[in-house]
């Protein structure tokens, strides 16, 4: 058999084409340096409730009301400096099982720009935090993000510079881009994210009049039966669970696409995509991107699970009887602390599947495809009612290859700019900038 890639591609009538994971059958053509760097981000909008969320802040006075633009810090921070033992609190707790991989990192600012609603700037400038006023040409402090910034040294080396999914399904557009994109490729260009679960499959793996064929598994597997038969008995199984994996994607978008069907008969004063199940649409979407950056499609993705500012509903399964808007409950979070914090752990168990998901799968030289990701949970606001860009919540899953500490939380010393960690990432990644937007040096205690 003649040596295969990581990125070579199984072809199969009809035009689908299909990625291959790593097999130790043709791990003769494995890069000498190693497996992929890859980074990744998963963006939640509207911030946390502190109090479930934050370690050591478990009393804090809820806030009453929604304070609007008025930019707040209540709450002043109760650890120290440095580094210490990661403590899982209630919004927390999904990330037990793989806690040792993982960093909690508290204390991180962004600085808010006068003259343009709160939430404008929450996602749009999360992954460029460029220096207030710093940008002429736009009200927003908005520059390329850190996701295009590290393509441009990265992007090269896969079919797809970088990839950008979100969870916001929604045709009715209620706010600008601004509230709704987290990728940019510089200031007033967005880089469009992909949001239907099926135009995401077909991007990803190529499939041509898909619907006058059988589903993609099927259209490969003759082909790929030739390979399976010289591999050894680790990658048959490697091999089996991968289409598996692939077929698995392909029945949740029957059912979601089922589904939205039946909805769309039904008279109903909300848009259809409020009744879509959010765990089963962002765990899909999320999936996508996993296999996109362990077949090597891709080594920079970014996935935004919901919109900012938003009044429209979703239905968030297990958790309400009827779709609900995270937005409006946030300004009224001593009425609805309850169900937030509900909320907010229920995005936690989205991210601590994905993490899992990423650790599961081995690479060419034993570690996890997570060991050599930098995988990041993050919010542009701290808190939600009090529309504060300090203290954010941040965490990052993966090691980067063993370049960055993991099982621990740093607290970060009072006014670090989130800028910092961009910076520390783009170097992991390979980019050498002296500085990245607002930052004033590397977390240097991040570094392993």
């Amino acid at each position: 058999m003649s040596p295969l890639s990581r990125r070579s591609f199984l072809h199969g009538a009809g035009g689908a084409l299909l990625s291959l994971p790593w097999l130790e059958s043709i791990a003769q053509a494995a890069s000498p340096k190693g497996p992929a760097q890859r980074i990744a981000f998963f963006y939640t909008p509207i911030g946390v409730v502190r109090r479930s969320f934050f370690p050591g802040e478990a009393e804090s006075i809820v806030p009453t009301g929604n304070l609007g633009n008025r930019m707040f810090t209540p709450f002043d921070a109760k650890i120290k400096a440095g580094y210490h033992p990661l403590d899982l609190t209630p919004t927390l707790q999904p990330l037990a099982s793989v806690k040792d991989k993982l960093t909690l990192i508290t204390g991180l600012d962004r600085a808010f720009q006068n003259g343009t609603d709160v939430h404008a700037q929450c996602a749009s400038c999360f992954l460029s935090s460029a220096a207030p006023f710093s940008i002429e040409s736009s009200a927003w402090p908005l520059d390329r993000t850190l996701d295009h910034i590290v393509a441009d040294a990265v992007g090269d080396q896969t079919p797809f510079r970088t990839l950008e999914f979100s969870c916001n399904s929604h045709q009715d557009n209620l706010e600008s881009i601004y509230f709704d994109n987290i990728s940019w490729y510089g200031t007033g260009h967005v880089a469009p994210s992909i949001r239907d679960p099926r135009k995401a499959y077909n991007r990803l793996f190529g499939t041509q009049e898909i619907k006058r064929f059988r589903n993609i598994t099927d259209l490969v597997l003759e082909d790929a039966h030739s390979l399976k038969r010289e591999l050894g008995y680790n990658d048959q199984q490697k091999f089996g669970e991968y289409f598996d994996s692939i077929r698995t994607i392909e029945e949740q978008m029957e059912k979601l696409d089922l589904m939205k069907s039946e909805l769309e008969m039904v008279e109903m004063t909300e848009p259809t995509a409020a009744y879509l199940p959010r765990g089963e649409y962002i765990r899909l979407m999320g999936d996508l991107m996993v296999v996109a950056l362990q077949t090597g499609l891709t080594s920079v993705a970014t996935l935004m699970v919901g919109p900012e500012r938003w009044n429209t509903p979703f239905t968030f399964e297990g958790l309400f009887d009827k779709p609900m808007s995270h937005h409006q409950m946030s300004h009224n979070q001593q009425t609805y602390v309850e169900q937030l914090e509900q909320l907010d752990r229920f995005h936690m168990e989205q991210y601590a599947y994905l993490v899992s998901k990423m650790d599961s799968i081995e690479e060419a030289d034993g570690s996890s495809l997570l060991d050599n990701t930098l995988f990041t949970y993050g919010s542009g606001l701290g808190d939600g009612s009090t529309h504060q860009y300090s203290d954010l919540p941040i965490i990052v899953a993966g090691s980067g290859g063993g370049r960055f500490r993991t099982g621990q939380h740093l607290q970060c010393p009072e006014a670090t700019p989130l800028a910092n960690l961009w910076l520390t990432q783009a170097k992991a990644m390979g980019v050498t900038p002296d500085r990245f937007a607002d930052s004033t040096g590397l977390l240097a205690q991040l570094q392993s």
